[in-house]
């Protein structure tokens, strides 16, 4: 009788950070939620609206790259594409037809689904470096398209005085659009955290642990890494579109490889696999951003880079995901 040996590497192994949440008691759950709630409503009273605004936006962005690097197991060098793509697509809805801004981020998250569709059927055949420069190499092309359909795009000039159009409501202010848009990013939050609780995200993981054996289980894994890819695509959609309003102004840069890079970092800092590490690492890096372009340093990216360093080499798990797993070790009734 022949004994099948787990090969994977232990710390594939690992419980996520998202698990040990899951497993605390129910009112630290609610407790988190309850805080997170909070400290979304309270935010644009601590910060720079439009800073708030692209912290939504970047936590989007960020979650959707996590839906495929964290649980599904699939590096997107490219995910600008689908952050860019319904930026524009947003930006031309909102100028030529003039629908309320949430028609506008809804066309567009559809757009970046649909053009997820052909790109990841052709990148999820491969893994590891081999996706993440399939996925570049799409996101380049886009970027070119982009960049030269200029009697649509408007080039480098890019889509400028992008409507806040909400029933008759003044969003021009920064601070009544983070409200307004405040719904929809948590929709797309609940969204993105209901697809990692489902059956379909416990395969996800599985898929991303020991493709052959979900393989051989029966599961169809090119489907269903298709079908994380093309969520995670609407979801970083959502963003973009969010981002195009907010910013009331669509450039190439949406576009560009180095958006993409990012949000990966974004991810990295936060806690890959945690899905809330994600938000948070974006509030992280972009009040840094904010604070350190206010004060008139000139080497932002210097020091960006330099805590990103320090929190891959002191965070293995990134910040969420360390703090995650120490409560876990320090839960009453943990069994060693």
């Amino acid at each position: 009788m022949t004994t099948v040996v787990d090969k994977e590497p232990s710390a594939k192994r690992t419980p996520s950070a998202l698990a040990a949440v899951a497993r605390a008691p129910r009112w630290a759950q609610y407790a988190l939620l309850a805080v997170g709630l909070l400290v979304a409503v309270l935010l644009p009273f601590g910060l720079y609206p439009p800073v708030a605004v692209d912290i939504l936006c970047w936590a989007l962005f960020a979650v959707s790259v996590d839906l495929l690097l964290g649980y599904t197991g699939l590096m997107s060098f490219g995910h600008a594409a689908f952050w860019g793509t319904s930026a524009y697509v947003t930006g031309l809805v909102a100028i030529n037809a003039g629908l309320p801004f949430p028609a506008a981020v809804l066309l567009g998250a559809l757009a970046s689904a649909v053009l997820a569709v052909p790109i990841g059927y052709l990148a999820v055949s491969r893994t590891g470096i081999y996706f993440a420069m399939v996925t570049l190499a799409f996101a380049q092309m886009v970027y070119y398209i982009a960049n030269e359909w200029r009697s649509v795009t408007r080039g480098e000039n890019g889509l400028q005085s992008v409507p806040r159009e909400f029933f008759g409501l003044d969003l021009t202010d920064d601070f009544y659009y983070y409200y307004a848009a405040l719904p929809i990013v948590l929709l797309g939050l609940a969204a993105a955290w209901r697809i990692v609780n489902s059956p379909f995200g416990r395969v996800l993981v599985g898929i991303r642990d020991n493709p052959a054996r979900a393989r051989a289980l029966g599961y169809p894994v090119r489907q269903y890494k298709l079908t994380a890819f093309v969520l995670s695509g609407f979801i970083a959609g959502l963003g973009g579109g969010l981002f195009a309003i907010g910013h009331r102004f669509v450039s190439l840069e949406t576009l560009h490889w180095t958006t993409s890079g990012k949000a990966v970092i974004v991810v990295v800092l936060g806690g890959i696999g945690t899905l809330w590490g994600g938000v948070l690492g974006a509030g992280i890096l972009v009040r840094l951003e904010d604070w350190l372009s206010f004060s008139g340093f000139p080497a932002i990216n210097l020091v960006t880079g330099t805590i990103f360093v320090l929190v891959v080499l002191l965070f293995r798990r990134g910040i969420w995901g360390s703090v995650a797993a120490l409560a876990a070790r320090w839960r009453p009734g943990r069994r060693e």
